[in-house]
């Protein structure tokens, strides 16, 4: 039995919801009228609202049918019943029932039979397969009176969403797409690589590895008042790749980059 296909048609519609394959990513925000500490959460295929007092357990994994979000539906290395996520003492927790890893944004791993809870806000989720990590999107409408502990304590920061010039999200795009694929183990492409890329995307402009690496090391420089790991005397030898995938991964935590700028790239 289809448990999505029964939910449209009995309980109540105010608490919990079916939301469609075409509902669009959660990384821009909810409506200003949905209730505080409501749940939701998305797959490739749809996903689901729940309201904080529904007392409802959502599903996810590959077994379509028997789930109420779909997740790595093509990947028989993602359990049919991955994990779920409940609401426990005024806070909404993520369960991993199934075998691979969860990843969580700062890279810590929820194991097999462990549990987290979830903060108010944009969580983007991967289930860490060995060919492919799978994206489950969540979002928990903010409260408007109990501000996360987390949240509360942070350090001030700047806009959530960073400004980037059509240019700079090109190359920033080019160079952190191994990321924006999900592909396991990701990192960012070398400078030669940018290069020949962007040379043969567009051909009538002049590509080179040092103007690829300049416009980068400006956004860098541009974000490091507000973020840290972004420069060079910041981090202790040897550096590597370590600056563009700190920025890489800040562009994608605060949702500066999404999956969808893979069209700069013609995918």
């Amino acid at each position: 039995m289809d448990i999505r296909a029964t939910l449209r048609g009995s309980g109540s519609p105010s608490k919990v919801a079916v939301l469609p394959r075409d509902f669009g990513s959660l990384a821009r925000g909810l409506p200003p009228s949905v209730r505080p500490g409501t749940l939701f959460v998305l797959g490739a295929n749809g996903g689901m609202s729940v309201a904080p007092d529904a007392g409802f357990r959502l599903l996810f994994g590959r077994g379509e049918p028997d789930v109420h979000v779909c997740v790595g539906a093509e990947d028989p290395h993602v359990s049919r019943r991955h994990g779920h996520i409940t609401r426990e003492h005024g806070r909404w927790v993520l369960h991993n029932a199934g075998r691979l890893p969860i990843r969580l944004p700062s890279a810590r791993l929820v194991l097999s039979g462990d549990g987290t809870d979830l903060p108010a806000g944009y969580t983007p989720l991967f289930i860490v397969g060995p060919r492919q990590e799978h994206l489950l999107e969540v979002r928990i409408a903010a409260l408007s009176s109990a501000v996360p502990r987390a949240e509360h304590e942070a350090d001030t920061r700047g806009p959530t969403v960073w400004p980037l010039s059509p240019i700079e999200r090109l190359v920033i795009v080019c160079l952190g797409q191994r990321y924006l694929r999900n592909e396991p183990y990701p990192q960012p492409l070398t400078w030669a690589q940018v290069a020949a890329e962007l040379s043969e995307l567009r051909p009538g402009e002049r590509w080179s590895e040092r103007r690829a690496a300049h416009i980068v090391t400006n956004v860098r420089k541009r974000l490091s008042g507000s973020v840290g790991g972004l420069l060079e005397e910041e981090v202790p030898p040897p550096v590597g790749n370590t600056l563009n995938q700190n920025l890489i991964m800040e562009l994608l935590v605060s949702t500066t980059l999404l999956k969808s700028d893979l069209r700069l790239l013609g995918e």
